[in-house]
């Protein structure tokens, strides 16, 4: 049974990071539709998505047990908001030709949950996760210093999935409760923007083609399945096993970007990348050390 557990675990986290890693390919099929439409549709097709999961499975005591707390309702308002953020800047990066940068960006968010651990959680780095941040950071100054940019991009998706996954574990709500309230507290906005403000050839509905609106319902879609999917994996594997699968999708989208779209990798970029890369295999080599660690003692 644990065997087959850990098979399907290892299955719903090569779903869930597959889709996270192509979903841009998905925007780029709608670019024609502006980012914050695209944001609203997002929003609104994943409340109604959520409202038929959670009737299918059954899990609306744990939405009742939620909202007996308002402390916890008011702190999904503020995760609905940052990861309203994330999901509009990761839109407009892809639409707009920055794909590589959304790219490093989710390459560099692991190091910066190290960081957030330390901060916020009182965990303490060890001197191989000292150094993986070091060589980070190290990447992104020399591309201010010595190419006068800053990746905005890559440090704006880091930082706000970053703080949206902190409060979220602080929290202690299961996915699809959290996902619902989150929607919830965006919906009315989205759908006083979408339906009263946005004024566009793609913002009425009703003009639109079939198939652009089957695109834009299908937002939903790609929101919900992977969290499910990445859900089910947590449930099955230990998070340290599901932590080694967070790199499959930015390599997914920088295989996009690079091969497909036709971005560029330019010199800045390319110093950055390698030094995440190398903070990248430093951080999982101390995890493998770590695990190493953990199982000889666990058998003395």
């Amino acid at each position: 049974m644990d065997t087959q557990q850990t098979r399907q675990g290892i299955l719903f986290a090569l779903g869930a990071y597959f889709i996270w890693g192509i979903a841009p390919a998905y925007f780029k099929t709608i670019q024609q539709v502006a980012p914050d439409e695209i944001m609203t549709h997002r929003v609104i097709w994943s409340f109604f998505f959520m409202l038929i999961l959670l009737s299918i499975s059954r899990s609306w005591p744990n939405v009742r047990a939620t909202l007996r707390h308002p402390r916890k309702v008011l702190l999904l308002a503020v995760t609905a908001v940052t990861i309203g953020g994330n999901w509009l800047l990761f839109i407009w990066a892809v639409n707009n030709h920055h794909m590589l940068e959304s790219s490093l960006g989710y390459f560099i968010n692991p190091l910066v949950n190290v960081l957030m651990g330390m901060l916020f959680l009182g965990e303490r780095f060890r001197r191989l996760q000292w150094l993986a941040v070091a060589l980070a950071a190290c990447g992104v100054f020399i591309q201010l210093w010595r190419f006068g940019s800053v990746p905005w991009i890559s440090l704006g998706l880091a930082l706000s999935f970053s703080c949206y996954g902190l409060i979220r574990k602080k929290l202690a709500v299961d996915a699809q409760t959290g996902m619902l309230l989150e929607t919830s507290w965006l919906l009315i906005p989205s759908a006083i923007y979408l339906f009263c403000i946005a004024d566009s050839p793609t913002s009425h509905l009703a003009n639109n083609t079939l198939s652009l609106n089957l695109l834009l319902i299908a937002a939903g879609i790609v929101t919900t399945i992977p969290l499910l999917l990445f859900t089910a994996a947590c449930a099955r594997l230990r998070l340290s096993t599901v932590g080694f699968f967070q790199y499959l999708g930015p390599t997914l989208m920088f295989l996009l970007a690079v091969m497909f779209y036709g971005e560029t990798l330019s010199r800045d970029k390319a110093v950055t990348f390698a030094f995440i890369w190398g903070a990248l295999a430093l951080f999982i080599f101390d995890a493998l050390l770590a695990m190493r660690r953990n199982a000889a003692q666990k058998t003395a």
